[in-house]
């Protein structure tokens, strides 16, 4: 239990339906849809959505999506992979002859085809009970009548609006600036779109006037794109992945999502004693920094669109776990992996719900970058992502761009199964820091005991460009140990990422929990 004199927050507890999202008028329209008889998918697409004028700089109908779901009665989970192609004509070999070796950030050679909308409307109809029609009126409503700017938003928008085109600029900032704690902020251009999707589904979005919009922006910057790319544009279900960690089995998405990374990290960590290190201690920092720089190196190996990923068995393998481990000094920092050019950042939403026949959904909906690719179109606003950062430019890597190929994914949304029974959908936002959260977040419950809400709240590390970041949670006193083991220590400007889940009890209580460094809730009835 926690010490109720210091900060903090309780789980929070119901018995019929939950949703736990980086925003509270997002969480708290999901639950109202579970209040009108929809289930826990058509929630999350409703809460998923209206996080797009919630939290502009972190996601948006120009982005991608994935999912986990366990349908009511059963304990089987499905994955679904929302994420968009690079364009037909997109090419390596024609960036790398103009002397580039990355994709540019903002540039529209970063703009892959958004699989996000594609995504909610197949798992609508598969899942789903009310239809799009239904579901997508919260957030018609508050794109048009606009959202109170919350502080984190606040704390990310200044510093990511900086990549806006003058159209993006022009639909995402108050009179040219960056929109105010408590500012109302609107998106109507948007709003009208998702009038059209729920009239008409995908192809209102995907053919005619909203995609020529999309794709004349894209031409005008100098992209590639073409009409006939957003028109193929299909997600697909796929299988998810697993390991297990001291008898909790964690359920992540396949590649071209990073899942198997955790996966990989965790078994990692298995050859090491961590529920006899101090949970905030300088020992346990060091050996899972250690871990993840074996882990994310593989990553970057192997990780691919899932026609090209052909290593995946090899990455989960325990063998190779092993050999990892065994590279690891607990007493010296080792230097960082060879960094090859695919990028990874930190702008991502995350939505779980659990609804009262406990059908679970773990969603996860981002553009990538904040304001992603910062190419927005002209006339209903519409951000591009900049998911194509991704790729990288070595020539024969199974990551290498190419036209109609999925780049590696950072966002990955998590289950947990205890006993082969679903016990918690959870995510971790964070970009590149999510596998590494994932770790971290069952190894707090598992190895140290921690509620979900604690095991949320605990102080952070990663490491990341060689360097390791450390939350101010931490002691000073630790950041000089890790600093003796060799490490960079340093203090991030802003927090590490963000975490929501939902824990189903045996009993069917419904235990939420959602991280402080964003500005969202969990709530049910």
């Amino acid at each position: 239990m926690r010490d109720f004199q210091m900060p903090g927050r309780s789980g929070v507890f119901v018995e019929n339906g939950m949703c736990a999202t980086s925003h509270p008028i997002a969480a708290q329209s999901a639950v109202d849809i579970l209040k009108q008889g929809g289930n826990a998918m058509d929630a999350a697409i409703a809460g998923a959505v209206l996080l797009g004028v919630c939290e502009p700089q972190s996601t948006g109908i120009g982005g991608d999506c994935f999912a986990l779901v366990a349908p009511a009665g059963s304990d089987e989970v499905f994955a679904f992979n929302g994420s968009g192609r690079a364009p037909a004509a997109a090419s390596a070999a024609d960036l790398r002859a103009r002397g580039l070796e990355a994709v540019p950030l903002f540039s529209p050679e970063a703009v892959t085809v958004p699989g996000a909308i594609d995504g909610f409307c197949q798992l609508s109809e598969t899942y789903g009970k009310l239809g799009l029609d239904s579901i997508l009126q919260p957030a018609i409503h508050y794109f048009d009548a606009g959202v109170p700017i919350a502080p984190r938003v606040a704390f990310d928008y200044e510093q990511a609006s900086k990549v806006l085109n003058p159209a993006g600029r022009r639909h995402y900032l108050i009179n040219d600036k960056t929109p105010a704690i408590g500012s109302l902020f609107r998106l109507p251009g948007q709003a009208e779109v998702l009038r059209r999707v729920a009239a008409k589904g995908r192809d209102a979005f995907y053919e005619g006037e909203i995609a020529e919009d999309m794709v004349t922006s894209l031409q005008t910057a100098g992209g590639v794109h073409e009409m006939s790319d957003f028109a193929t544009v299909r997600g697909n279900a796929t299988d998810p992945v697993s390991g297990s960690y001291k008898g909790t089995e964690l359920v992540e998405h396949p590649p071209n999502g990073q899942g198997a990374t955790a996966i990989l990290m965790l078994n990692i960590l298995r050859h090491f004693d961590i529920a006899g290190m101090d949970p905030l201690g300088a020992e346990r920092v060091h050996i899972e920094a250690e871990a993840a720089k074996l882990a994310y190196d593989a990553r970057n190996r192997f990780i691919a669109d899932p026609d090209h990923t052909t290593r995946i068995d090899h990455m989960l393998a325990m063998e190779t776990a092993d050999r990892l481990a065994a590279l690891i000094d607990p007493k010296r920092a080792m230097p960082a992996a060879a960094p090859l050019t695919e990028t990874v950042h930190k702008d991502t939403v995350y939505i779980t719900v659990v609804d009262k026949d406990r059908m679970a959904v773990s969603l996860i909906y981002s553009v990538f970058y904040g304001f992603g690719s910062g190419i927005a179109s002209e006339k209903f606003g519409i951000l591009m992502q900049n998911r194509g950062a991704g790729f990288t430019l070595q020539q024969g890597h199974p990551n290498e761009l190419a036209g109609g190929k999925r780049p590696m994914h950072t966002i990955i949304p998590g289950m947990l199964r205890e006993n082969g029974r679903v016990a918690m959908p959870f995510g971790v936002m964070g970009g590149a820091y999510q596998p590494h959260g994932h770790a971290r977040f069952l190894s707090n419950m598992v190895d140290f005991g921690m509620d979900p809400q604690t095991a949320i709240d605990t102080p952070r590390t990663f490491p990341e460009d060689g360097k390791l970041k450390v939350e101010r949670g931490y002691s000073d006193a630790v950041r000089q140990d890790l600093a003796d083991l060799g490490h960079a220590v340093t203090i991030p400007p802003g927090p590490i990422g963000g975490a929501q889940a939902i824990r189903i009890h045996e009993s069917g209580v419904l235990q939420g929990a959602s991280d402080p460094r964003k500005d969202g809730c969990a709530t049910g009835y």
